[in-house]
């Protein structure tokens, strides 16, 4: 069952957050609290949205899709920004990701949103294969570039 998060559900996103970090290698990078996450998604002008996939006989969430709206200037129409997707391994290979992508897709054809995009780390083979057999496609053309801490400090400060 997908269903959407409300402001109850903050500390099992966050507690998640922080098991998808450490699954890709990068726990160490997570700043953001259960204050900022809540403020980010219930907060008076919600920033992001997510979704629960939730165990239909415990209903103990056991996934997450978090995302947001981008826009495509060529396409005219805004589409979603999948910013993370994640299974509590012990709960993998029970459709909850397929389920949670599927749900997205669904809120994207019916409010004419003509993108689903999201990032996957090189090494994630496991991921991607998954993505591959939904039809998802690798944008290899386009390069992701990031500012961050000192850089976009430099740039951002006049």
């Amino acid at each position: 069952m997908i269903r959407t998060a409300t402001p109850a559900d903050v500390p099992v996103l966050h507690s998640m957050i922080r098991e998808l970090a450490d699954y890709e290698k990068a726990l160490h990078e997570v700043r953001g609290g259960e204050e900022q996450l809540a403020e980010a998604l219930f907060g008076e002008r919600p920033a992001a949205f997510a979704h629960l996939a939730v165990d239909d006989a415990s209903g103990e969430a056991v996934g997450f899709a978090l995302w947001f709206l981008n826009f495509s200037t060529w396409r005219g129409v805004h589409g979603v920004y999948l910013e993370d997707l994640y299974v509590r391994p012990e709960r993998r290979g029970g459709g909850h990701g397929r389920a949670l992508l599927a749900h997205l897709a669904r809120l994207c054809v019916e409010r004419g949103y003509e993108r689903l995009e999201w990032s996957v780390l090189n090494w994630n083979e496991p991921s991607i294969g998954f993505y591959r057999s939904l039809g998802a496609r690798p944008q290899d053309e386009w390069t992701v570039f990031r500012l961050t801490d000192d850089a976009l400090h430099r740039l951002g400060t006049p």
